[in-house]
């Protein structure tokens, strides 16, 4: 179990450091009926549950005073592939099943500007 005060990405905050609550759902203006489709959330599922034992892997080694710098990085930038693969296949699904058609339901811009909002925070 993770102690309170310590991130765990897996399950990620309802609030902000300072209390903000995070949204939850759509942006207003998008059509709250739009979800994940089920295989795309089955295989981010998967793909997550790797890079969380990968995650483990990499922690036992940093608990190894002995540990090379370089073989962290390695293992580093491995986990930084497996979350970029799975957050691409997110967002593959997203534009396929909500940004392509947001004209037909009538919230284009709302759906663009929540997408944009989203992206921001992945640099």
């Amino acid at each position: 179990m993770t102690p309170p005060d310590v991130a765990d990405p897996l399950h990620p905050p309802d609030a902000t450091p300072d209390g903000t609550p995070l949204p939850q759902g759509p942006a207003p203006g998008v059509d709250p009926c739009l979800h994940l489709d089920g295989a795309t959330r089955q295989d981010a599922l998967q793909r997550l549950k790797s890079v969380r034992g990968h995650l483990d892997g990499v922690v036992r080694m940093l608990e190894d005073e002995h540990v090379y710098c370089v073989d962290v990085l390695k293992q580093l930038k491995a986990l930084q592939g497996g979350l970029a693969a799975t957050s691409g296949k997110v967002l593959r699904a997203h534009v396929r099943d909500h940004v392509a058609t947001a004209a037909q339901r009538g919230d284009t811009e709302a759906i663009v500007d929540e997408l944009l909002d989203a992206l921001k925070y992945g640099g």
